[in-house]
């Protein structure tokens, strides 16, 4: 790493994570290339732009591409410091796929010299890290790589998670504690040094694959919390109860913290990661299997709900509110709002329309469904029957006057107020 001068640094992958990433590092004065093998992306960033919705990243952006401070393009180049924050995926078994990753080490490879550092922020499975490793020293065998030599290594390698909240994502960069695994101990510091640039957190020191399970670990934890909440949530329609109230009355208990239950979960992370463990481990994990298998079921049992709502209503049109897998913002990915709104869509076609306020056009998950997009207004105006998917705030400020004739089945608890005969009505079609 360039201690004196100019440090620049390559983020390959411009997403949800690496652009922000890219743009707050460049604030810092570094020089910082983005790589993206979308040349969409790549228009848009060197233009000062940005193509995802994060709050104040548009600015940050602008100002840091006026400045000469980050460029995108698609292909890499020489830097001192190489970010990988590239997707992480898995297949239709949940077999995790690191192809992205293994993709972007044999990029550096072709450009890595003496002295680089080489992170990985993706969320990975337990030993990723090592995997990046052992493909850099395989294409680079005249670069002493770390943990393969017992001499003191050319280059370092080093895992250090993200771990952001979507909305606030320039803030927590910053302000968050941040994980530092190092291959070796050499090269967790060598990073430490790195991320002391713009991170005012804590960050603290220790090895690849305990950085790399405490990022999955954290997620896994979080996702057998929602499925306390949503198992909880069925419970309640069974007896006939309001779920919002029993967990707001449970809460009152100074050890217990129930989370809010929804129509599933999404997001790349908690929808994601947790099937990393249970890959690794399938015999000690069914606690964590059986989370992500109730919040999955989840999403099939608001289809039904809703299903039932609408079919109590024929020719009724019916608002389905939000796509996003979580309020304010426009990210759509493991969504269970747009897996319930698409179900819906294709089985009742024309009557469906989709209120997103952070989107311009229906996803291609609705093609030929005849389903259409549409404003709160006019949702609000044409439709008897309302579908609360997300919480976003434009949601929640729809007053009761508005809706108190309208059938609703509220999945996010937004509307305490809605009159209880059709709460019962839900809870009895659903049973």
């Amino acid at each position: 790493m360039v201690v004196d001068g100019e440090l620049n640094v390559v983020v390959l992958g411009l997403g949800y994570i690496g652009l922000p990433t890219a743009a707050v590092i460049a604030r810092t004065g570094a020089r910082v290339l983005g790589v993206d093998v979308t040349q969409a992306v790549v228009d848009t960033v060197n233009s000062g732009r940005v193509h995802i919705e994060e709050v104040d990243l548009d600015g940050l952006v602008s100002g840091v591409v006026a400045r000469g401070s980050l460029r995108a393009s698609t292909e890499i180049a020489p830097a001192d410091v190489f970010v990988i924050a590239v997707p992480t995926p898995f297949a239709d078994d949940h077999t995790p796929d690191v192809s992205y990753v293994l993709q972007a080490a044999r990029s550096v490879a072709t450009v890595l010299k003496v002295g680089d550092t080489v992170i990985l922020e993706s969320t990975s499975p337990v030993g990723t890290t090592e995997q990046v490793r052992d493909l850099l020293a395989k294409l680079r065998p005249d670069l002493r790589v770390p943990g393969r030599t017992g001499e003191q290594a050319d280059v370092a390698i080093a895992y250090c998670p993200e771990r952001v909240l979507p909305g606030r994502i320039l803030h927590e960069l910053i302000a968050n504690d941040r994980v530092i695994g190092g291959v070796t101990p050499r090269c967790a510091r060598k990073a430490l040094g790195f991320y002391r640039r713009f991170v005012r957190g804590a960050c603290v020191t220790t090895s690849a694959r305990a950085a790399e399970m405490t990022k999955l670990t954290e997620n896994a934890f979080r996702d057998v919390n929602i499925a306390f909440a949503n198992e909880l949530s069925l419970v309640a329609d069974t007896m006939g109860v309001d779920v919002w109230e029993v967990i707001r009355l449970a809460n009152r208990h100074p050890r217990v913290d129930i989370l809010q239950p929804g129509p599933g979960v999404g997001g790349h992370c908690i929808a994601v990661d947790p099937w990393f463990l249970v890959h690794a481990d399938p015999a000690n994990t069914p606690l964590i299997r059986t989370a992500r298998l109730v919040n999955d079921a989840k999403t099939d049992h608001v289809v039904a709900q809703a299903a039932a709502l609408i079919e109590a209503r024929p020719g009724e049109p019916v608002a389905c509110l939000g796509l996003a897998f979580k309020a304010n913002i426009d990210d759509f990915r493991e969504s269970p709002a747009l897996r319930v709104a698409a179900a819906l869509a294709h089985r009742f076609g024309e009557r469906v329309r989709v209120v997103e306020p952070y989107a311009d056009r229906l996803p291609a998950a609705f093609a030929g469904s005849g389903a259409t997009l549409v404003d709160v207004d006019t949702a609000i105006e044409t439709c008897g029957v309302m579908i609360v998917l997300v919480d976003h705030d434009m949601f929640r400020s729809i007053p009761l006057e508005e809706r108190a004739d309208k059938q609703v089945l509220d999945t996010r608890g937004i509307w305490p107020d809605q009159p209880r005969a059709l709460l019962r009505l839900e809870l009895r079609l659903a049973s």
